[in-house]
């Protein structure tokens, strides 16, 4: 039960955070990068109307998920306490601060949707509406980790909401220019938006993200006061995660910002139509996985408070250290007699055989991903013969079938506990049963993908979305128990596996974007900077007008087809965590 708990509330963690940074972050979009009441700039109405529309939804949807998280916690201490929580509950900081957020949360959407949605061009609606925002904003900072500390309480909970105020404007932002594009793409707006925006909104991310690190710093500081508390907590480890993603991040923004400066320099679009779009698509992918990341790190206790559950660098590093991968499984009967005792919550004993049957697992699933990687590498080979590695997809299968009878072997259809008792009422065994089903039907969609005749298929974009959705499982995954150092070093190896997961789904992502050379290059004034030298070569030898489009998008070509061989290569490195993957003995 406190496990699906944990889990689910990583899961609503992170979606309250994905509202709050669409409520929040299209407010300030409206506010510093718009600015509709300067009527210069040529908006529409519809332009406008969306914008706004985010605001209020993610308001509505913000409000909805703090109602869930109270009604999850009166759910599980109902469960753990076998009575009502109440009146005990309903004084508690938790309870208060999640109601009072709720209703504000609730003022500010119900402004934007009868008000602001009516009078978008309104400089003094906007202003208003930011004034409603304000205390919501503020109202956060008795949810966080600050709000329960001895120490600098007030200091660490304005550091926090700050945190958060600038997160949301980056992300919001970003998700924002997914819904310009969208309209730019649709030819629902002018043309010229895309790149104006794009300019302002480039220098407000810039000054967001200097925020988040501003306040970011010292926080980080408070709660980890020492190298191993950065490294051997779960605490510390999730923070390098974010760190890890944001950095990703920066690398997408860096991408966007190279192509604005290159068409205000030359004039040349075609990075800024052909390519932007996707880089933001993929750097939505890496945004949203950071805030679920940072839900998952809110519920983890600060590494200054479990000294003496803190791992080594040592230790850590062994989680990781090459060598020969188990090929020899316990008997299912020597694990089962050991899981009394592991389980026990007074006298617990180690069961050696459970150890080893999942490093067993882990160790197959590794193997199976490394020879599939291998041959996914080969398939990028242009040369006779190399076709027919293109049903390496079909390893996933096997692997989901593997995993099946082997995940949880205490629990069906191994073990003697049923099938729905065990999903339901252990989170652990929860998110196995969800990453089995994941990586079967990962493999029969991107086998029916790369297969398919139908140039126009969806079928590719499965794959990616589901990676990133396990990559988004894996960061998320938990391991209830008494012994932290022990969950601990489990769980930097799922982590370091989720960044991976999402590495190749963005890699994949942009393999399929970016390669699409059938865009209409006479709409977009795509590679204007060029034309003169293609009409030049074709007046010369009187070469077809195709064959050079087809030379112009040679680069977009190149660019798809590295990012297609990295996603590739960061399935090759899981496959490596998985097979050297050795779990502590608990």
């Amino acid at each position: 039960m406190a496990g699906i708990a944990d889990f689910l509330d990583s899961l609503i963690g992170g979606f309250d955070l994905i509202c709050y940074s669409l409520a929040i972050g299209s407010l300030f979009w409206g506010l510093f990068v718009l600015r509709p009441w300067h009527d210069q700039d040529g908006y529409s109405t519809l332009l406008l109307q969306k914008t706004i529309a985010l605001i209020y939804k993610g308001a509505f949807w913000l409000s909805a998920a703090q109602l869930f998280k109270i009604i999850l916690k009166v759910w599980l201490m109902t469960a753990v306490l076998e009575r009502s929580p109440f009146p005990e509950f309903a004084e508690t900081t938790q309870f208060i601060g999640g109601i009072v957020r709720m209703t504000l949360t609730l003022f500010l959407a119900t402004y934007c949707y009868r008000y602001l949605s009516k009078n978008p061009f309104s400089k003094q609606h906007w202003i208003i509406a930011t004034i409603v925002a304000l205390p919501m904003i503020i109202s956060g900072a008795w949810l966080v980790h600050g709000a329960g500390r001895f120490e600098n309480q007030y200091l660490l909970m304005t550091l926090t909401v700050t945190h958060q105020l600038a997160a949301a404007a980056w992300i919001g932002g970003v998700f924002q220019l997914v819904n310009l594009w969208l309209l730019r793409n649709r030819n629902q707006i002018a043309a010229g938006l895309w790149p104006l925006l794009l300019k302002r909104f480039s220098t407000f991310g810039i000054t967001s993200v200097a925020m988040i690190l501003i306040s970011g710093l010292p926080i980080a500081w408070q709660y980890i006061d020492s190298w191993n508390g950065l490294i051997g907590t779960g605490y510390g480890n999730l923070l390098l995660v974010k760190i890890t993603l944001l950095a990703i991040a920066l690398g997408f923004a860096w991408l966007n910002k190279s192509a604005v400066f290159e068409f205000g320099f030359s004039g040349n679009n075609h990075a800024l139509n052909n390519r932007v779009p996707y880089y933001i698509e993929a750097e939505t992918f890496i945004l949203i996985t950071l805030l679920f990341t940072a839900a998952s790190l809110a519920s983890q206790p600060p590494a200054i408070d479990i000294p003496s559950l803190t791992a080594s660098w040592q230790e850590v590093l062994g989680t990781f250290r090459p060598q020969i991968p188990m090929t020899n499984s316990p008997t299912h009967t020597a694990l089962i007699a050991g899981e009394a005792g592991r389980v026990a919550i007074v006298g617990q004993v180690p069961s050696l055989a459970a150890t080893e049957w999942s490093n067993y697992n882990h160790n197959i699933a590794g193997i199976f991903l490394t020879v599939m990687s291998f041959f996914a590498m080969l398939s990028y080979v242009r040369k006779p013969g190399f076709e027919h590695f293109k049903y390496w997809p079909l390893g996933f299968v096997g692997l989901g079938i593997f995993l099946f009878f082997r995940s949880d072997a205490e629990s069906w259809p191994l073990g003697p506990i049923g099938f729905w008792d065990s999903t339901f009422n252990n989170g652990e065994v929860l998110q196995h049963r969800i990453a089995t089903l994941l990586v079967f039907v990962l493999g029969i969609m991107e086998l029916s993908a790369r297969i398919t005749k139908n140039p126009n298929s969806k079928l590719p974009f499965v794959f990616p979305l589901l990676a990133a959705f396990g990559g988004l499982m894996l960061l998320t995954h938990s391991h209830v128990g008494f012994q932290a150092k022990s969950a601990f070093l489990i769980q930097v190896g799922h982590t370091t596996m989720g960044i991976f997961s999402l590495i190749l789904a963005c890699g994949r992502w942009l393999e399929l974007k970016l390669d699409n050379p059938s865009k209409d290059i006479a709409r977009d004034g795509v590679y204007a900077a060029s034309l003169s030298g293609i009409s030049a070569a074709i007046a010369k030898d009187g070469g077809n007008i195709d064959d050079y489009r087809e030379q112009a998008w040679r680069p977009s070509l190149a660019v798809s087809k590295i990012a297609g061989f990295i996603s590739v290569v960061a399935l090759f490195q899981i496959g490596i965590i998985l097979m050297f993957y050795r779990e502590p003995l608990y």
